[in-house]
């Protein structure tokens, strides 16, 4: 009897009579009509993800939730969460014409960022979104100078370091005092003063973000606690705010992680402001990898099967380029057949065709495997094609969003044509 791996994305994901489905679609017919590599993604999902945190919405009223574009910028994403009611947190002018583009209401907006550039504050401005979430003081400076110029109110919240490990890949922690995100929060009670005194400048929340892909909320309780001993020194000054952004960061399981539900966060941190005198103030979110982390998979084939002393490779058409979590963070995706096999299984490494030994997918996954098979790289659904680049002059993946028995195409592949079709020989 063939053994059936059980999905991480189940039940979006799952087998049927040995065939990989996503919804009510068998991905290897998606594979020969799309082509690959390809990313696939789940409605169903999307919509159950953002159902937890819709709970959160109806269960305490005054929450916002804010979906973070990087993880997953494409317009038909974006788009299905906007009907949802989704707000948008965002840290580019780019993601901004995207939100914009995709049915955003501008009052959701929070435009987050450590490097905002003079044009993109001019653009999120004259579009009237909810606030920046400011991180020095030569932005905030900047700011109130462009709102003079054009002669307009910027709304802003200070995004504060609080200097908590969130016990994530340091390359995804944010709030530590050595990051550079953010206002170092012993500071943050003067720079609160200096804001207020800025022409064109209405203060009306304070932010923090402590890192990504945390599974041990006990971190953001330590991030509430500081947080809440800077409003109490805001509310000797006379400073009175309108939120509290706790940022995003919440994970989801690659392997066995445990995930707490955002209903439980937002209770953590709810319990506390309640607590401290600040429960009016309205809670904001900004989740990006639990709302589309599961909800994708990498499709990719495999090219050539290679044994040697040392490994076996099955060297595939998807790499480094299409996904670089793995060897840019050493990330863990799982990976499964399209089609289960009853053959022998083997130990493989999964790698890409890009001149880098970092071009590797996974590392020492057991299956049974030869060349034309499809492969599904799971949890690729967030920073998957959005860090994703054209190395080698490799096309970027087409996108499909599915929808019951329904599949569409949402970005196109690219050509090697468009690639290079803005260079110029001399």
């Amino acid at each position: 009897m063939m053994h059936l791996p059980t999905p991480v994305g189940s039940p979006f994901f799952h087998y049927q009579d040995g065939q990989l489905f996503i919804e009510g679609c068998a991905v290897s017919e998606l594979a020969q009509q799309f082509g690959t590599p390809l990313y696939l993604y789940s409605k169903a999902a999307l919509t159950t993800y953002w159902q937890a945190y819709q709970e959160v919405i109806d269960h305490y009223k005054n929450v916002l939730v804010c979906y973070a574009i990087k993880a997953n910028s494409n317009l038909a994403i974006l788009n299905t969460f906007a009907k949802l009611g989704a707000g948008f947190d965002l840290v580019s002018g780019g993601e901004l014409m995207r939100a914009l583009k995709a049915g955003a209401n501008p009052r959701k907006i929070i435009f987050s960022g450590v490097g905002k550039q003079a044009w993109e504050i001019e653009a999120a401005l004259n579009a009237g979104i909810k606030c920046f979430n400011v991180e020095s003081i030569p932005e905030l400076t900047a700011i109130s100078m462009i709102a003079q110029r054009l002669g307009k109110t910027a709304p802003i919240s200070l995004r504060v370091n609080p200097d908590v490990d969130a016990k994530t890949h340091p390359y995804i922690s944010t709030g530590l005092r050595e990051n550079k995100f953010g206002i170092d929060i012993s500071l943050a009670r003067d720079i609160f003063k200096q804001a207020y005194s800025l022409p064109n400048i209405e203060v009306v929340g304070v932010d923090c973000h402590i890192g990504s892909q945390i599974t041990d909320i006990s971190s953001y309780g330590d991030a509430a606690d500081r947080l809440i001993h800077l409003l109490n020194q805001l509310k000797i000054e006379g400073i009175a705010l309108h939120h509290i952004d706790i940022g995003g960061g919440l994970g989801i399981r690659y392997t066995d992680e445990i995930v707490p539900d955002p209903i439980i966060l937002a209770q953590l941190v709810k319990t506390k402001f309640d607590a401290a005198g600040f429960g009016d103030l309205e809670l904001v979110m900004e989740p990006g990898r639990s709302l589309v982390g599961n909800a994708g998979i990498l499709l990719t084939q495999v090219q050539f099967v290679k044994p040697t002393e040392a490994r076996n490779f099955a060297i595939v058409d998807a790499a480094m380029n299409d996904l670089i979590r793995p060897t840019l963070y050493d990330a863990y995706h799982g990976v499964l057949p399209v089609q289960v096999s009853s053959e022998a299984t083997a130990l493989y490494d999964i790698v890409g065709p890009i001149c880098e030994s970092g071009d590797w997918l996974a590392k020492q996954r057991e299956l049974a495997i030869k060349a034309g098979d499809y492969l599904a790289i799971e949890s690729a659904g967030a920073y998957g094609f959005t860090m994703s680049s054209q190395y080698n002059t490799r096309p970027r993946a087409a996108e499909v969003l599915v929808d019951g028995a329904q599949a569409h195409l949402i970005r196109e592949r690219e050509t090697v044509e468009q690639l290079y079709a803005l260079e110029k020989m001399v």
